[in-house]
């Protein structure tokens, strides 16, 4: 089955579970995949229309239906090179004696992957960022790129790759002629323009605000908006700092499930690299989690490695209504090899042979009112404990 079919046959489930907002949205990707310009009008024809009927989920759901159908005859060649987009050899970048510095780092990056940039605050998440976006010149090392095109310079990195701060800039007028603007400057005709600028609008969920001023959105919408405009340069590597800080936590899920599945677009597929406190909601989408301490790089969890650590000690994070000594003493029999309070939770670690399961069956049988558990074993989480 090739990826498109897979694609499409990911929205159906999603439609026949009745999850019908993931569902559009995935459908969006889809067409977006198609780069056919009719698929983007009949989308942007049909957000319109949901926006005016939000209660109609089933005519929706029929309409996009058949959507999919015209989408499924379009054939859409699939993005082949493999190769890192940008590899750093041994990058430190040093402020002077007895200040900062950071590295040595060594990563590969590749397109169609989010990669997550954990570590405590002054850690150097946003340098290397900066670094990485050639902001900021490394002392030492080697840092290289490769686009899909092969060109390379400083003018030319711009185009194939996006930086975007925790602290953006403001915009002036009305946030759709802003994102028409950035079309302009790539040369995009007028007709053309309008179709990609409202449908990367209905894609991030920004129908309902295309007309508004930057001083009338929140922070959350802002952020948004400022993807939109980077998302329309398609570009190669996109470098978030800290893109999560001012999301409630529904908001921090959607955004994080939409940028993983626009980064693994068919054909134009993005490396990104995000930074974020929100260490959880991020392993949930990295496909590898980089993790910095005192600005060095100590680990970098990738799904493949952290499903075969059967030999490492489990590690979980526990809130529950006893005091140490109680859970001290339920737990023991478990193979608990230490017990420490840790930012308002228990973190236990227990031997290697003790499964995760016997852990929360002994508390349920000892009637441990639990208000919170994690396993954190495969978790950065637990470079954090204290």
């Amino acid at each position: 089955m090739s990826k498109a079919e897979q694609r499409i046959k990911e929205v159906l489930n999603f439609f026949h579970n009745s999850d019908t907002v993931l569902g559009y949205r995935k459908l969006m990707d889809c067409a977006i995949d198609t780069q056919d310009l009719d698929i983007y009008n009949e989308v942007i024809t049909l957000t319109d229309w949901k926006e005016k009927f939000p209660e109609n989920e089933i005519e929706l759901v029929e309409k996009s239906k058949s959507l999919l159908e015209k989408i499924r005859k379009i054939p859409i060649p699939e993005h082949r090179n493999n190769h890192p987009i940008i590899e750093a050899e041994n990058v430190i970048k040093s402020y002077g004696k007895n200040r900062f510095n950071l590295g040595p780092i060594s990563l590969s990056i590749t397109k169609g992957q989010v990669y997550g940039l954990v570590g405590e605050n002054g850690n150097g998440k946003t340098t290397l960022l900066r670094v990485l976006a050639k902001e900021l010149a490394c002392t030492s090392g080697q840092l290289s790129f490769r686009f899909d095109d092969n060109t390379y310079s400083n003018y030319d990195l711009r185009t194939h790759l996006v930086y975007i701060p925790q602290r953006t800039n403001k915009w002036y007028g009305s946030l759709k002629d802003n994102l028409k603007f950035v079309l302009s400057n790539y040369g995009v005709p007028p007709e053309e323009n309008e179709t990609r600028v409202l449908m990367m609008i209905a894609r991030l969920g920004l129908w309902n605000y295309k007309h508004l001023k930057w001083s009338e959105l929140s922070s959350g919408y802002k952020m948004r908006f400022e993807l939109a405009r980077t998302l329309l340069r398609k570009p190669e590597l996109l470098l978030l700092d800290e893109p999560l800080a001012n999301l409630d936590i529904l908001s921090q899920q959607v955004i994080l499930e939409d940028l993983k599945s626009i980064c693994s677009s068919i054909n134009n597929p993005i490396a990104l690299i995000l930074s974020s406190q929100q260490l959880y909601e991020v392993e949930k989408v990295s496909d590898k989690v980089i993790y910095l301490k005192n600005g060095k790089h100590l680990q970098e969890n990738t799904h493949e490695t952290t499903s075969n650590r059967s030999n490492n000690p489990l590690i979980i994070e526990i809130d529950c209504n006893c005091d140490r000594e109680e859970l001290n003493r339920i737990l023991k029999p478990l193979q608990l090899e230490k017990l420490i309070f840790n930012g308002g939770v228990f973190i236990a670690s227990f031997r290697s042979e003790t499964p995760y399961y016997s852990v929360l069956k002994t508390l349920g049988e000892n009637e441990v009112e639990v208000t919170y558990t994690r396993n954190i074993t495969n978790s950065s989480r637990r470079f954090f404990v204290s």
